[in-house]
């Protein structure tokens, strides 16, 4: 048998995220334009006596480490459908901020799956690893596939997006995590009473992204979860307003938060707004990156 397989599996933004009205089962329709990013987590397999999750890297000491960890259920699940047991020890070397809106829960979730497929041979179809992953959660399916992509539904159901160059991005960690659940919360508050349309992907920022404009796409960057997370965690105004002020040609709140995501035109100006991010006090760490970025892949 195989010793160990290592997937390599990447943050996403939500370039726009449309939220409908919450539906009667408690999710709501989405229109999500997601991006893959260049800051990843690894998880690595091992044969095992039984499951076991380990953690490490930047504020591993946050990352559950029992089954409700999305790592050791897409172990559970594919284990469950192809007969075999879940004797494995998943290791998660973290990379992606944990609890900011970026999709690293999700991440582990799809990076466990691919590695433990390639580990015990089951041989699962690309569909079969994504039916598994829409099971996981609405963000799991993006983090296998990467790239860019409109996220329907919850967010699982996916239409591949063309994208016409790298886009630069500042990403900014704020203290502590959002819970998404109360995000959601906060966003049915502010709309109770109000006539929320249905969503839908807007042609702008397709056409930013198809053209890879990043004029274009700062024009057209959109976040309905945006007011619920500013509401619950005021502070995050400072730290647009810091990146912002800094050059950045746009900023808004990563998914439900409470990460904040920086357009920026360049390499030279991500650097730029970094630093202005980290000397500004109004985040704990300022991280680079680019995009699109290949999904889950065994390295």
């Amino acid at each position: 048998m195989t010793e160990s397989i290592t997937v390599r599996v990447p943050a996403k933004v939500n370039v726009q995220l449309a939220v409908g009205a919450a539906r009667p089962d408690g999710f709501h329709d989405l229109a999500n334009v997601f991006l893959a990013v260049s800051l990843y987590d690894e998880v690595t397999a091992t044969p095992a006596d039984e499951l076991r999750i380990t953690c490490s890297g930047p504020d591993a000491d946050q990352v559950p480490l029992d089954a409700t960890n999305l790592a050791a259920r897409a172990a559970l699940a594919l284990a469950e459908r192809h007969g075999v047991s879940p004797d494995v020890h998943l290791h998660i070397a973290k990379d992606i901020p944990v609890a900011g809106g970026m999709a690293g829960g999700s991440a582990d979730g799809a990076g466990a799956l691919l590695a433990c497929d390639a580990l015990w041979g089951t041989g699962a179809s690309r569909e079969d690893l994504l039916a598994i992953c829409a099971e996981l959660g609405s963000d799991v399916p993006f983090s296998l596939v990467g790239g860019a992509a409109l996220g329907t539904g919850r967010g699982e159901r996916l239409t591949p997006l063309e994208v016409g160059g790298t886009f630069h991005w500042v990403f900014a960690v704020a203290d502590g995590g959002l819970s998404t659940p109360a995000v959601y919360g906060e966003f049915d508050r502010l709309v109770a009473g109000t006539d929320v349309p249905a969503p839908a992907a807007s042609p702008a920022l397709l056409d930013a992204l198809r053209t890879g404009d990043a004029a274009l796409l700062a024009g057209a960057l959109a976040n309905d979860l945006q007011p619920a997370a500013l509401s619950l965690r005021p502070s995050l105004a400072a730290t647009l307003a810091a990146g912002t002020e800094a050059g950045a040609l746009a900023g808004l709140v990563s998914g439900s938060g409470p990460t904040t995501a920086f357009l920026v035109k360049d390499e030279d100006a991500a650097r730029t707004v970094a630093d202005a991010l980290l000397s500004s006090g109004t985040c704990r760490t300022a991280r680079v990156a680019s995009s699109p970025a290949p999904g889950a892949t065994v390295v």
